[in-house]
């Protein structure tokens, strides 16, 4: 009975990390299409996802590719491909174009939340495949990899419990507190894949805790519930809440073993 929930709950992570790749897909050809109408053949810097390209032409092939990823990891003949190639937009994107600005300024904790979060997508699109499907060395690589994210997004919530705090709609009590703990749930989490102990429960508690925060935060922001001027139609709120459902999907639907 429980291997059954487990098998569903990872089938439903798939979809719910598919939806978001796709969602990915389309908002990088709006927002391209936008630029390219607005701003011409200047190339200038344009409203997509940070770790994804501000040149139109080249966003939208990779806003394509999302697309084709998004749905191929429905599929099993395509999954395999479909997760490589996903992963490696993402890892290179944010080695590329985020990374060198966060080594000029490694104090910041706003880059470096922007590198880790394509990290860790692409380190569950590299676990979504089953075991064996995927290289050995790359599936250890995407733990770390993963594990480190976790932690980092962790330690920062230390450091910044009274901003991220202020994030926390103003219905939900003890603000303070569900930053402290969420913040050690991550840190929790981050070891356990490390060090490959309790690996599944800590993904489905991740996941349902991404799920929670798309539910309560980033959703009623862009649909304009929480009042923040701008947001229903702001591509950085969309971004967010798109890569926040496509952590809750790729933690639950992730193959650690």
């Amino acid at each position: 009975m429980f291997e059954k929930a487990l098998d569903a709950m990872s089938t439903s992570g798939r979809f719910v990390f598919s939806v978001a790749t796709v969602a990915v897909g389309i908002e990088t050809l709006v927002c391209a299409r936008y630029a390219s109408h607005t701003l011409g053949p200047q190339y200038e810097v344009i409203p997509v996802i940070p770790w994804l390209p501000a040149i139109p032409w080249l966003a939208y092939a990779i806003g394509a590719i999302f697309v084709a990823c998004g749905v191929g990891v429905q599929f099993t003949r395509t999954r395999r491909m479909a997760a490589l190639v996903l992963g490696a937009l993402m890892f290179l994107g944010a080695l590329v174009l985020v990374a060198p600005k966060y080594a000029a300024n490694v104090a910041s904790m706003g880059l470096r939340t922007v590198v880790l979060e394509p990290l860790a997508l692409a380190s569950l699109a590299w676990l979504l495949p089953d075991r064996g499907e995927m290289p050995a060395w790359l599936t250890r690589l995407s733990r770390y990899v993963l594990a480190l994210s976790l932690i980092v997004f962790g330690v920062d919530h230390f450091l910044a419990l009274a901003p991220i705090g202020s994030l926390i709609p103003a219905w939900i009590p003890w603000h303070l507190f569900w930053v402290a703990f969420f913040g050690a749930a991550l840190i929790a989490a981050g070891l356990g894949f490390a060090i490959g102990v309790l690996d599944r429960p800590a993904a489905l508690g991740m996941g349902l805790m991404f799920g929670v925060w798309v539910v309560t935060l980033h959703l009623p922001r862009v649909l304009g519930l929480y009042g923040i001027p701008g947001a229903p139609t702001d591509p950085d709120e969309w971004s967010s809440l798109l890569i926040a459902v496509g952590l809750w999907g790729g933690m639950w639907s992730a193959r650690f073993s």
